[in-house]
């Protein structure tokens, strides 16, 4: 078994810490009313573009999400956030460290001997949820948790809907599939686009994401059988049907049933709480990559931190 595997299936419990932890950092964290700035790399970049849906729905505040690399300095924010696995990442040190003095800074991450605490004004660490594998997963899920349960979401039911997404059967067979394509609305945008990314990194596997209202814009023209379209949270009136009929195979766990034109039928269920539909979408990638002859621990081209000279 890949370390992955292991860190994938430690979810549930890294969502309840961190649940825990948020309870004991709101100082550190954006409070109600302040213009935040939300930044990361890749997967947290991805995660960060999750909270500020989140947190603009819940009515906290203006957020913005931002890759670190391209934070428009000339912009002013009450807070900036970051969030980081290793705390080594270059683009967001050299961002806090632009930004000292000049706004109040946090950091949620993995490693709380990393550079970055000592660069931002406010540190949450969360080291339970830190990984061995190149390949984010529980870091990234479990610092959405800790947001999430920041602007008062309860995740407990999350959590429960993590035990059943770490044990059951994959919708697809990724073995019969050439092409996935990934869909979100509002704050689920953000968790198409992780899972997109899962499928590159570990499998190096031809992956797309777009948000569901503009996917039929367009994208839509590559679904084909031997295909997938998979989406998170709400989806638009007509969409299952529109994707069924270029015989394609629609994954979407808040219908009644998840229906695969390949021939497999997963038995109707109560809604899966988003994040615990990338639970699937992340064992999906790693099965894809066994059945592709890789190793999801070892993705080419590819280290645990970017750290640029």
């Amino acid at each position: 078994m890949a370390y992955v595997d292991t860190e994938i299936a430690s979810q549930p419990d890294c969502w309840r810490q961190a649940a825990e932890v948020a309870a004991t950092s709101t100082a550190a964290l954006p409070r109600r009313g302040e213009r935040v700035a939300v930044v990361g790399c890749g997967t947290s970049w991805f995660m960060a573009m999750a909270y500020a849906g989140l947190r603009e729905r819940a009515g906290h505040g203006e957020t913005d999400a931002f890759p670190a690399s391209e934070f428009p300095t000339g912009r002013r924010y009450d807070r900036v956030l970051a969030i980081t696995r290793s705390g080594t990442t270059t683009e967001v040190l050299d961002l806090l460290h632009d930004l000292r003095g000049t706004c109040p800074t946090s950091v949620v991450v993995g490693d709380p001997a990393s550079p970055v605490v000592d660069a931002a004004t406010d540190a949450v660490p969360i080291p339970f949820a830190d990984e061995r594998s190149v390949v984010q997963t529980r870091f990234a899920t479990s610092a959405l948790a800790l947001l999430r349960t920041s602007l008062g979401e309860n995740l407990s039911a999350a959590a429960a809907d993590a035990e059943v997404a770490v044990r059951a059967p994959l919708p697809i067979d990724p073995a019969r599939i050439e092409q996935a394509t990934f869909l979100g609305r509002g704050w689920t945008i953000g968790l198409a686009h992780e899972a997109a990314l899962k499928c590159r990194e570990a499998a190096t596997f031809w992956a797309e994401a777009y948000p569901a209202m503009d996917y039929r814009h367009g994208p839509i023209s590559i679904a084909a059988p031997g295909r997938a379209v998979w989406a998170f949270g709400d989806i638009p009136d007509g969409l299952s049907l529109d994707v069924e009929a270029t015989g394609a195979a629609f994954v979407h766990s808040r219908t009644s049933g998840v229906h695969s034109v390949l021939g497999r039928w997963v038995a109707g269920r109560k809604p899966l709480d988003p994040m615990a539909d990338l639970i699937l979408a992340q064992r999906f990638a790693v099965a894809l990559a066994t059945s592709r002859g890789l190793d999801p621990d070892a993705p080419r081209h590819l280290t645990r931190s970017v750290v640029l000279t």
